[in-house]
Order: C-alpha cells, then sequence, then structure tokens
C-alpha cells in the first residue's frame, strides 16, 4: 500500500465528518426558517417513535414561520405536543389540518449561545479529523517499520496528510463564518 492509498482512504471519512457537521449546522436556527430546524424533532405516537419528516409535509412560506402538514390528521396531536416539549421556544397554532410555528426574533444573548454552539461543533469537527489523521500518520509509520513504504514516502505521507487537514480546516471556516454571518 503506497501512501497515496492511505491519504486516499482518509478522504471519504473527512467528507463524512464534514457532512454531518453542515448537518448539524442546518439545524441552528438563523434569521430564517428552514425545515431543517424542526425535521428531526421526535414524535411518540401509538408508542413508537418517528422524525417528523417521517409524519408530515413541512415548508416555510414566510422568513419567520414553518407550515407543517401532517400526512394523517391524527399526528396533529402528538406532533404539536413534541415541538412545544422541543425547547425551541417556536409558538405554535393549528389550523384545521397543519400546524403554524412562528419563530420568535432573535435577541443578541440567543445569537451569541448559538455562535458559541458553532464554534463548539466545529470543534468537534476538527477533533474527530486530527484523530483520523492521526491514525492514518500511525498507519504509514507501521507501514514504513515494516518496509512496505520507503522514509520518502512516509514524509510525502505526512505532507499530503497535513495538506488534508488544512484543506478540510479551511471548508469548516468557511461553513461556520457562513452560518456566523447568517445570525448576524
Amino acid at each position: 500500500m503506497t501512501y497515496k492509498e492511505f491519504i486516499e482512504k482518509l478522504k471519504p471519512e473527512f467528507e463524512k465528518s464534514f457532512k454531518f457537521l453542515e448537518g448539524e449546522l442546518a439545524k441552528v436556527r438563523t434569521s430564517r426558517s428552514s425545515p431543517a430546524l424542526v425535521e428531526d424533532i421526535q414524535i411518540n405516537y401509538s408508542n413508537d417513535k418517528f422524525s417528523l419528516k417521517q409524519l408530515a409535509a413541512i415548508s416555510c412560506p414566510e422568513p419567520n414561520k414553518i407550515v407543517i402538514q401532517p400526512w394523517d390528521t391524527s399526528y396533529i396531536e402528538s406532533i404539536e405536543k413534541a415541538i412545544s416539549q422541543s425547547g425551541l421556544g417556536m409558538s405554535s397554532a393549528v389550523d384545521k389540518n397543519i400546524i403554524r410555528l412562528s419563530l420568535p426574533l432573535l435577541t443578541e444573548e440567543y445569537r451569541n449561545n448559538l455562535i458559541k454552539i458553532l464554534s463548539n461543533k466545529a470543534e468537534e469537527t476538527h477533533q474527530t479529523m486530527r484523530h483520523l489523521r492521526e491514525e492514518t500518520w500511525n498507519k504509514i509509520q507501521a507501514a514504513q517499520k515494516a518496509k512496505q513504504i520507503t522514509e520518502d514516502d512516509k514524509f510525502k505521507g505526512k505532507e499530503g496528510l497535513q495538506k488534508l487537514i488544512d484543506e478540510y480546516g479551511k471548508k469548516v471556516k468557511n461553513l461556520v463564518d457562513k452560518k456566523k454571518n447568517e445570525l448576524m
């Protein structure tokens, strides 16, 4: 196995970590409403748990409104209960077969808390990527000790790992900065 193969095996893991961060940041509320804010809320219905997106269509007709249209009207009570217990601070109103959610205005204190959350999520992603890089570096070193790759290739592998970590570090920073700008 060459050092390039070690790095190529690592890229999908970095991409997976980055995509996970994207999904997590989509759940963080900015000044605009988004289905991602509520789609993963767990709904208890008939002694089973479902995510909201499994039970209803979710749309955002206005920047601070979310409309939930359950596939079956019997879900309405369970959905409304789960939303009120979610801690998102949204007010809900049932209008025949749909639930309308209003997002509260973002206060400066709430925005600052959200920025802290963004920073923590970004740091968790960086830690995961550093851990993956260390694992791969250890594998490259072991391959060099076992004479499967040369010492030059070991150092090329280290440079390649650093380039990959730098590339994804920039992607994470840009993603978090974009989200912070949306918040402000």
